[in-house]
């Protein structure tokens, strides 16, 4: 086999291969041993010259294995492209430009991908032919060719599936390309814009997909023919077929989240057709269509240009919430507890690593739909509504629900006429009350409204909330298991209701009645109601906090008795319920009665998984959350949880590096001998376990000492901080380097210069954006540890500093826990070694003390002001240009708990006041704002 210009392939070889893909594609072949095979042909020099052909001429050969043929070629040119020859890769490219006319659309389509990673690999310029190849297509009469040519230019420009080439896309298409009279962008948009008028759909949508590709890229070409493609789209919006006009609201929606200024002269036209096609008999052109409304409201449109069209569009969303027909959930209400999880119907799960701050709040999604459909759009859009509206919606929805109110059944006296509010409330409730099955769905539609409001109505809502609630309450015992989920989710909404009225004896009542029907439903034999009563429970946790001790044992019977029955998917929600527990009552959960319900389970299940089994990521996880709550209690689980993270840690990093020893790479295909491996390499072992491991040394404090004397736990920590490869393994090590450093210091300090200096590497300015939380972490630990070794830090001070400084200037635009742990850092180091810092601090004061100022109350703080003291001591005239934002710094504080550090304040404040004279204090003071200058007069200036 040899590449040259007129290649040609061999019988054997062709024959061989495309024997090799037939087994590949077939649903019960050995890929071991196919893979084996594939590796001994990519030994090959021209091995990817017969993918092509096999694409491109192999007619004799079935479709799918000619497909399979060029998605291997795909995978191979990403690696291995810029190292053939120029021969091999002009017959490649040659081969590929026919094919986009191919009969066969999915060739057609392979093709188009292959040639995006080109472009992507390449770019336009060393490739013209492709562009005329393009040109020549779209002008053919062939529908083949033209739907060959659309379906590339949608796919090299911006394919989902190509994400990385999308930055690039403005330069690609408005820039001189050799061999072409005009730019790129100025020859392809007339002519996808005269398909908008095709006959043939399929072009219809092909040239519309391909124009909608750059609206957020927004190119000068498409900004100056905005009016065209409004036009077009104008032309489109009633189109036959369900994609293109699919396509039309997609478009809009871009448009309004992009520039809204292009539809502002049309706007009232667009909401019109919105409207219209929010009803389509299409559902997915109706999903589209409502996804225009949050984007709205996001787009910071006037509101009155919206407000009038409410009465239409609340009815309609309403009308949308209820289940379809042939909604896929309608399958999930069978009684299917004992049914075991398929591995499909494990959703994938991202363990988040420790961060030490006070902005890494998770981002909940508490909506327990998981597939996005009408349904949930439209309860979206009605959430976004309520809270861009609030109150006024509420009006708007009680003709859709008055034909469900009972007179009877709420009255008011005569002379006082019920407010549209309880009219909503006599209606939502008077609809919920009635019990025929043929109307079960309209009733799930009613409860899932009221969650969706909940928050931007609450105003609305809180007089009649007592009602609202009392209503919901029985709907967790209704016969229809998908009235009992959306039961859940709604009373999950009203928590922080249902959790203020505990101190009164109606409250109180109201609280149980909640905690226990989630609890039942926790209990429920239907996985979705399971599902979404343990997600609504760790709601009400998260809310109840301590309010919920005196129920603990009844709780951790119920969460007990389900982590003994549910499938491996629900299991991890339990999980999570008990570390949300965990997390809420703290230390109250150290009883002997408590821990004899909650842990022999956990500890068989711990025992049950392998190391190197994933359902062993949430037992990790909830593992620290108990190590955190019980403190000391946890000691006595402590020693085997602590081996087994040193374990997973090791084998982790024994498979990573047989990974990394065995692995080779040749046309795009790893070879990986799992045998020499042990176990497949997962960072997210490493994560977990160290994060467990912090969790062990928070809850224990120095009473996990003597269990990291006798592990290997600071080397293989070192390693962990060293990780280039993995920035989340870093994020945790140096969590746990930081939490270690507060409880046994002692342990770290053979490694301590590897420590610190690994530490102040990724501080490196140029680095700080590109993994901000690893850095924050990182800048953490160095001020823990300078705080327990003092001087033994000198060495990396002015290194660290030097860092911290630009992350204090350029504040705003870092993340905020990035640049409070950079104050605090910097006083700490500044505390420990005032001699080096105080040198510099006319470059950095007034930068650090506005950091300073927003800085909460804590012992860190404290330590971050000793270091302000002692700098000051040492070198007064430092902070001079910069005194009025030192007293802005002490005045922050509400009240300084150290009496010694208080007096430390004063002497410093006392201390600039003697030296500034003749009027020079007085001119500073006046400066300042009445609130700061109040605050200063706790210290007697």
């Amino acid at each position: 086999m040899a590449a040259t210009a007129s290649w040609q392939p061999q019988e054997e070889g062709f024959n061989s291969i495309c024997a090799l893909l037939q087994h590949q594609i077939s649903p019960s072949s050995d890929k071991s041993q196919i893979w084996q095979q594939l590796q001994h042909f990519s030994n090959f020099p021209d091995f990817n010259n017969y993918l092509v052909f096999i694409l491109a001429r192999a007619e004799g050969q079935s479709v799918e294995v000619r497909q399979a043929a060029g998605l291997l070629l795909k995978n191979n040119l990403r690696t291995a492209f810029s190292s053939m020859t120029s021969a091999s890769q002009l017959y490649i490219k040659s081969e590929l430009l026919p094919c986009l006319g191919a009969a066969d659309r999915h060739i057609r389509s392979t093709a188009g991908t292959i040639i995006s990673v080109l472009v992507q690999l390449a770019g336009v310029s060393g490739w013209p032919e492709l562009l005329q190849a393009l040109a020549n297509c779209l002008e053919s009469n062939d529908l083949n060719h033209m739907e060959g040519a659309m379906d590339a230019l949608s796919k090299k420009f911006l394919s989902p599936f190509l994400f990385e080439i999308c930055e690039d896309v403005p330069q690609v298409l408005d820039s001189d390309v050799p061999g072409l009279v005009e730019r790129p962008i100025n020859l392809f948009l007339p002519k996808l814009f005269q398909f908008f008028q095709s006959p043939h759909a399929s072009l219809r949508k092909l040239s519309l997909s391909s124009v909608n590709q750059y609206i957020m890229l927004m190119p000068a070409a498409l900004f100056a023919s905005m009016d065209q493609y409004l036009q077009g789209l104008f032309v489109l919006a009633h189109d036959s077929a369900a994609e293109v006009r699919k396509l039309v609201c997609a478009a809009f929606v871009q448009l309004i989240e992009v520039n809204p200024s292009f539809l502002e002269p049309h706007l009232r036209n667009v909401i019109e057709y919105m409207l219209q096609v929010n009803k389509d008999s299409d559902d997915e052109v109706a999903l589209e269509a409502c996804e225009f409304w949050s984007a709205y409201c996001d787009a910071q449109l006037p509101l009155e240009n919206l407000r009038e069209f409410l009465p239409r569009l609340i009815p309609i969303l309403l009308s949308n919430m209820a289940y379809a027909d042939d909604d896929e959930s309608l399958a999930e209400t069978e009684d299917d507890e004992s049914l075991p999880d398929r591995d499909q119907d494990l959703k994938p799960r991202f363990h988040s690593s420790r961060f030490h701050g006070s902005d890494n709040a998770d981002d909940d999604d508490d909506d327990i739909v998981n597939v996005w459909n009408l349904r949930k759009c439209s309860a979206a859009g009605l959430d976004v509504l309520s809270n861009v509206f609030g109150d006024e919606i509420l009006p708007t929805m009680m003709p859709i629900v008055q034909r469900y109110h009972h007179p009877g059944f709420f009255s008011l006296p005569d002379s006082h006429p019920p407010p549209p509010i309880v009219h909503l409330f006599l209606g939502q409730v008077a609809k919920l009350s009635t019990t025929d099955d043929g109307t079960w769905k309209e009733r799930e539609a009613a409860v899932l409204a009221l969650g969706a409001v909940a928050e931007g109505c609450i105003n609305g809502l809180y007089p009649h909330l007592s009602e609202i609630v009392a209503f919901i309450i029985p709907l967790l015992d209704d016969k229809f298991p998908l009235i009992k989920s959306i039961s859940c989710w709604t009373l999950s909404r009203f928590s922080r209701f249902i959790v203020q009225g505990i101190d009164n004896q109606k409250g109180s009542e109201r609280f149980d009645k909640v905690l226990m029907g989630l609890l039942r439903r926790i209990l429920d034999t239907n996985k979705r109601v399971q599902e979404a009563a343990c997600s609504a429970f760790a709601t009400l946790e998260e809310e109840a906090a301590e309010e919920l001790a005196p129920r603990l044992e009844v709780i951790l019977q119920h969460l007990m008795c389900a982590f003994g029955k549910y499938q491996r998917r629900n299991l991890r929600i339990v999980y999570d319920a008990i570390a949300t527990l965990a997390d809420a009552v703290g230390e109250r959960l150290n009883q002997p009665t408590y821990l004899e319900i909650l842990m022999p389970p956990l500890i068989a299940k711990w025992q049950q998984l392998s190391n190197s089994d994933k359902d062993i990521f949430p037992l990790l996880e909830c593992f620290t959350s108990i190590a955190q709550a019980l403190g000391a209690g946890f000691s006595q689980f402590a020693e085997p949880v602590f081996q087994r993270c040193i374990n997973i840690i090791q084998t982790q990093q024994l498979a990573k590096a047989t990974f990394i020893g065995s692995s080779y790479i040749t046309y795009g295909i790893t070879a990986i001998d799992p045998a020499s491996a042990g176990v497949q390499y997962d960072k997210e072992f490493i994560v977990c376990s160290l994060d467990l491991l912090s969790g062990l040394a928070e809850g224990l404090g120095s009473g996990i000492e003597s269990l990291v004397a006798q592990s290997s736990l600071r080397d293989l920590l070192l390693q962990c901080c060293m990780d280039d490869d993995a920035p989340d393994v870093r994020q945790s090590a140096f969590a746990l380097l930081g939490d270690l450093a507060r409880v046994c210091p002692v342990h770290l300090h053979p490694r301590l210069s590897d420590f610190l200096n690994v530490a102040a590497k990724q501080l490196n300015t140029s680095k700080v954006k590109e993994t901000v939380s690893v850095a924050n972490n990182a800048c953490w630990a160095i001020g823990e540890l300078a705080v327990k070794v003092r001087q033994e830090v000198s060495p990396i001070v002015l290194t660290v500093i030097s860092c911290l400084v630009p992350i204090l200037q350029h504040a705003e635009e870092l993340n905020k826990s990035l640049v409070e742990n950079s104050s605090i850092t910097l006083g700490r180091l500044a505390w420990v070694s005032p001699e080096i810092v105080s040198v510099h601090m006319e470059h950095f004061m007034q930068s650090w003390c506005t950091a300073l100022s927003m800085i909460r109350d804590d012992i860190e703080k404290e330590d971050a002001f000793r270091g302000l003291c002692a700098m000051v001591r040492a070198n007064p005239s430092g902070a001079l240009s910069s005194l009025v934002y030192m007293c802005k710094a002490i005045a922050s504080w509400h009240e300084i708990r150290s009496e010694e550090l208080h007096n430390e304040v004063c002497q410093v404040l006392h201390g600039y006041k003697q030296m500034l004279r003749n009027g020079a204090w007085e001119q500073c003071m006046s400066a300042l704002e009445p609130p700061v200058k109040d605050k200063l007069s706790k210290y007697q200036v």
